[in-house]
């Protein structure tokens, strides 16, 4: 087993953290609503990178969901919760569909699909850049069986000429009937609003499901553990493969107003601990300082956080693992 710890005192404590979901900023937390209140659920799908996590952050306007250019960064539901005019919108950020190979690539899979079988709306995201092939070309196929209205979002369209976007739009609304198509850059925010008004009055009447100044309901111990395997992609995404998991052991209240965090990163073999923990410790302590840094950002009180690595030989076959992630363990 090996640790390293990396504290900050550059920030002022907090009275305490967060632990029944992440709290939002405070537009979104001085949001009353007056006359008929909207709300419901709406399910981002699409392929591996396309844009999800990205796209996500962006409509609740703060971080709910770990972005990173490794490709199947998220693993189980993530609910962002945002509030726009008087509707509050559930999104409900679901792992990239794919072709599964592994038991836990199975679990991701179905887990995105249940999620958007579930909600009043699916939004499905296609990267403009890649197009209707792959992936995305199995999803629309798919999608032809599933009930619920569907919305087509075109992605990352300030890389792709205006008429090449009007002929994707028109190749996928052939393939599945969509209510209505937007065009978007989740990275820089355009087309954004529109979708977010379309949402909003699309939704259907009733009142709302959490508190206004909620925007997600993750527990802030597992979004910490989400933002420490961000982390860990980030540094590593070209040397750990997907055989690494974080999990959030010990969290405690200090009685200055500071918080101590204990995380346990699970690789399966002693060569993966080595690459975590890095040439004299240089990758573990990256990890730990980004993590912390973000941590304290958010909890706005001081973060003293301390990684373990711990070698758990083919955990992609635990049950318990499963349980942590959110996911069900697929039989078999």
């Amino acid at each position: 087993m090996t640790e390293h710890e990396d504290n900050n005192n550059g920030h002022e404590p907090a009275d305490d953290a967060h632990s029944n979901g992440v709290e939002a900023n405070e537009a979104q937390a001085e949001a009353v609503p007056s006359g008929p209140t909207h709300s419901g659920f709406v399910a981002l799908i699409g392929a591996t990178n396309a844009g999800k996590s990205t796209l996500l952050n962006r409509l609740v306007g703060a971080k709910v969901s770990i972005v990173s250019h490794k490709v199947q960064t998220t693993r189980a539901i993530v609910r962002g919760i945002a509030i726009h005019d008087n509707a509050q919108i559930v999104f409900m950020d679901t792992p990239g569909i794919f072709k599964p190979r592994r038991r836990l690539d199975r679990a991701m899979v179905t887990s995105a699909w249940g999620g958007a079988k579930d909600a009043d709306l699916i939004l499905l995201l296609i990267d403009s850049e890649r197009g209707i092939r792959g992936d995305a070309e199995a999803i629309l196929e798919s999608l032809k069986d599933v009930q619920q209205p569907k919305i087509l979002v075109l992605n990352k369209i300030d890389r792709v000429p205006h008429e090449a976007l009007l002929a994707l739009a028109a190749k996928a609304n052939e393939m599945v009937d969509f209510e209505q198509t937007f065009m978007v850059s989740a990275t820089g925010g355009s087309g954004c609003n529109h979708l977010m008004n379309f949402l909003a009055k699309r939704l259907p009447e009733g009142p709302w499901y959490y508190p206004e100044d909620q925007i997600s309901d993750l527990p802030m111990r597992q979004l910490a553990a989400e933002i420490t395997r961000e982390k860990l992609f980030l540094r590593l995404h070209q040397e750990l493969p997907y055989a690494s998991h974080v999990e959030t052991e010990k969290w405690e209240e200090k009685k200055d107003g500071s918080v101590r965090i204990e995380q346990v990163i699970y690789v399966e073999r002693e060569s993966q601990k080595k690459i975590a923990l890095g040439k004299n410790g240089e990758a573990i302590k990256s990890i730990s300082t980004a993590s912390r840094k973000e941590l304290s950002e958010i909890l706005e009180q001081t973060v003293h956080l301390f990684l373990f690595v711990k070698v758990r030989e083919n955990w992609g076959d635990d049950p318990e693992r499963f349980r942590e992630m959110g996911l069900e363990f697929p039989k078999g």
